[in-house]
This record gives structure tokens, C-alpha cells and sequence, in this order.
């Protein structure tokens, strides 16, 4: 027979210094759980709860003692929101010792004893034993407060973005009374030049010429008259002078090409008197779509004075020796491009408050669906795009054909 073995020996009170130190350990833990203000408390394997902090016990309106053994789920996790039962097997506590899933929600409420919710946020954690799942802790907080300062700041966002909407809203329609009183007011400035043009025409036209005649009449009559004859010859070179001023005048104020030949002419025209007049190397090419009628009235005296303030700020900004001009035109639209060698600028220099010419320009294209878009850079040169809408498919007329200088 084999022999047993002796009975190991156990130090003289081993086990009641193990038992004082699990005592300690046990009131160190209960120490902290009494030291949080979050409710803590732990359930086994059935939902029954097997130990619950003083804070937690409070928040749900019941003392420590009236809670341990209760199926806490029953006691506080009964019902949604909206009063909708709320089945176990559809809680995320359960979840925690019944799959090993730990969670943490804040969008769902505990129930108090007196039968009130409260907005909570809770946290379930498994208690493991190697393997297995022993049950789990839930700690959770009342956070009605701060779901009452979300709903408040919530509150305070959507009232200040209505108010930024309506002020949008005003600002909106503010800024499309301005460009529609600005459209009216150089629709306006153009009917005024119109008749300013037409009265020099007529009238100061009409006078100068009347006075040439006459100053011919005098010619005949003082020819034995050398002091006379002079005299009369330097009136009449006056008088050329004055009349190739009106002139000017006249087709500054409004060039009676635009409404006697259209836009195609106007453009091409305003484009050799500029480079006439600038001096400037230029390439050049006008390409318009077959069978395509220029547009008339508000929209053609636009593109016409945009591109002749476009002409303008290159002869007399840019310092260019170069100038490129494309226009082109189909059914859809319109684009302008205007490219300068010249010192160029930043492009903050577009987007000053007093850049009248620049606002000017985009002002009248806007009102008008069009854009202008100006890419330059200092020392690099400048180009202006200009893009205008027609929507003129099926209209033909006669029109240039493409020519490049």
C-alpha cells in the first residue's frame, strides 16, 4: 500500500493574515465605491444585483439594502422613453454577461423609485473568471442637466442660424434690388448718352457744319484779300477740328455702330481702335458660331462696355507691350478673354473696396447670369475671362467670319 502523503504544514496563522488582508482589500473597494458620485452596482448571471454603491442607490430612490437581490433591469431598466416596455433581451446591460460585450449609451432613461425617468448615461463591463462570465458592472450617471444644456445650446443654435437665414434671406434679396437698381440705372445712363449723342448730332453737328458752309462762301468772296483769305482758312481748319471732336464725343457717349451694325461689328471695331490707338502688339481672333444673331439692347451694350473696359485698364494699368484677345461666341454663350504681358497684380488688388472698374464689370455681367474671372499675378501678366449667357439657338443672321491679325 502506498504510503500517504503528510499534510503540508500551514505557518501558524497564515490564514487568518490572509483572511484580514481579503477583509481590507474588501473595505478598500468599498471605500472607493462610496468615494464616486457615480452610481455603481453589479449583477450576476440572472440580472440580480449583488452589490450597489450608496451614490447609485440614491440616484434611484432607494436605500443600498432595498436593493441587493432585486433584478435590477425590473427595477430601473423597465421602460423606454416614449413608454414602450423594454424587453431583456434587448438590453445592452444584459448584453455585457451574456455575450462578453461591453457598452456605453447616454440616449436611453432610468426609472426612480418614485416612477419618474431620468436621462442617464450607463456603462456595462463583463466580470470575467478566466473564460467565464461571472456577471457584470454597471456604473451610470444622471445627466439630465447636461441634456438640458444640449437641448439649450440646441435651442440657441437653430433660433441664431434662422436668424442668420432671414438676414441671409434679406441680404439676398437686398443685394438683387441693388443690381437690379444698378441695371436700371445704367440701362438709364445709356438712354441718356443715346440722346446726348443724338442732340450734339443734330444740333452742335447741324451748327458746325453750317458755319463751314459759310465760312466757304467767305473763301470765294476774299480771294483778292490774302489777310482775309488766311484768316478764313484758319477757321475752317477750326472748325474740321471741332467737328472731328464732336465726333469722338458722339462715339464715346454711344457708337452709333452698336445699334446700326450689332455686337460682332461693335467688338471688332472697338478692338482696332484700340490697337490704334495703344500701339500695342496684338493677336486677335473673333470666332462666331455659324448662323448665330448677336444679342441685342441691356445685353449688348453690357458685353460692349465690358469689353471696352477691359481694353481700357490694359492700356492704361497693365504697362504691356503684348495683348492677346480671343471672342468667341456659340448658341449658349458668350466668352470674352482679354491676356496682357504687363506688371500684373496680386489678386487682392481685384477685390479692394474700391475697385470701382472691377466691381463695375462684375456687377453687369452678374446681372446678366455672366461671370468675370481675373487670374494675374505681379510681374506675370493679367487675363480676364468673361463668360455671358445667350440661349439664341436656331436664330441666324449674317455674320463676320473669323479674321486673326
Amino acid at each position: 500500500m502506498d504510503t500517504p502523503s503528510p499534510p503540508r504544514s500551514v505557518p501558524p496563522g497564515a490564514e487568518a493574515h490572509a483572511s484580514r488582508a481579503a477583509a481590507a482589500w474588501r473595505d478598500r473597494l468599498g471605500l472607493l465605491l462610496e468615494s464616486t458620485g457615480e452610481g455603481v452596482y453589479g449583477i450576476d448571471t440572472e440580472g440580480l444585483c449583488t452589490f450597489i454603491n450608496r451614490a447609485g442607490a440614491r440616484l434611484l430612490g432607494y436605500e443600498p439594502h432595498e436593493v441587493l437581490g432585486r433584478n435590477m433591469h425590473d427595477l430601473a431598466h423597465h421602460t423606454h422613453t416614449d413608454g414602450r416596455a423594454y424587453p431583456v433581451d434587448e438590453c445592452p446591460i444584459y448584453n455585457a454577461f451574456r455575450a462578453g460585450v461591453p457598452c456605453r449609451i447616454d440616449s436611453e432613461v432610468l426609472w426612480r423609485r418614485d416612477g419618474q425617468p431620468f436621462a442617464a448615461e450607463y456603462s456595462s463591463y463583463p466580470i470575467l473568471d478566466g473564460t467565464r462570465v461571472l456577471g457584470a458592472v454597471v456604473t451610470f450617471v444622471d445627466i439630465t442637466e447636461r441634456r438640458d444644456q444640449q437641448t439649450a445650446l440646441q435651442q440657441a443654435h437653430d433660433a441664431l442660424e434662422a436668424r442668420v437665414a432671414e438676414r441671409t434671406q434679406a441680404l439676398s434679396l437686398a443685394l438683387g434690388q441693388l443690381r437690379d437698381l444698378q441695371a436700371h440705372i445704367e440701362h438709364v445712363r445709356e438712354q441718356e448718352r443715346t440722346r446726348i449723342a443724338r442732340e450734339i448730332h443734330d444740333e452742335l453737328g447741324s451748327l458746325l457744319v453750317g458755319l463751314k458752309m459759310d465760312v466757304s462762301w467767305l473763301e470765294k468772296r476774299v480771294r483778292e484779300q490774302p489777310a482775309l483769305l488766311c484768316k478764313c482758312q484758319d477757321m475752317r481748319g477750326l472748325i474740321d477740328r471741332a467737328v472731328g471732336n464732336v465726333g469722338r464725343l458722339i462715339t464715346d457717349l454711344r457708337p452709333s455702330i452698336l445699334d446700326h451694325q450689332g455686337l460682332w461689328a461693335t467688338l471688332e471695331w472697338q478692338l482696332q481702335d484700340f490697337i490704334e490707338a495703344s500701339e500695342l502688339a496684338c493677336d486677335w481672333a473673333i470666332d462666331i458660331a455659324p448662323g448665330l444673331k448677336a444679342p441685342e439692347g441691356p445685353l449688348a451694350t453690357a458685353v460692349f462696355r465690358i469689353f471696352q473696359e477691359l481694353l481700357s485698364n490694359v492700356a492704361r494699368h497693365a504697362h504691356a507691350t503684348q495683348v492677346q484677345v480671343r471672342i468667341s461666341a456659340t448658341a449658349s454663350d458668350l466668352t470674352l478673354r482679354v491676356k496682357d504681358n504687363g506688371r500684373g497684380a496680386p489678386p487682392s488688388a481685384f477685390e479692394r473696396p474700391d475697385a470701382w472698374g472691377v466691381m463695375g464689370m462684375r456687377e453687369r455681367a452678374g446681372h446678366f447670369g455672366g461671370w468675370l474671372h481675373i487670374d494675374s499675378q505681379p510681374g506675370g501678366g493679367t487675363q480676364v475671362i468673361l463668360s455671358m449667357p445667350l440661349y439664341q439657338a436656331g436664330v441666324h443672321s449674317r455674320l463676320p467670319q473669323e479674321r486673326t491679325a
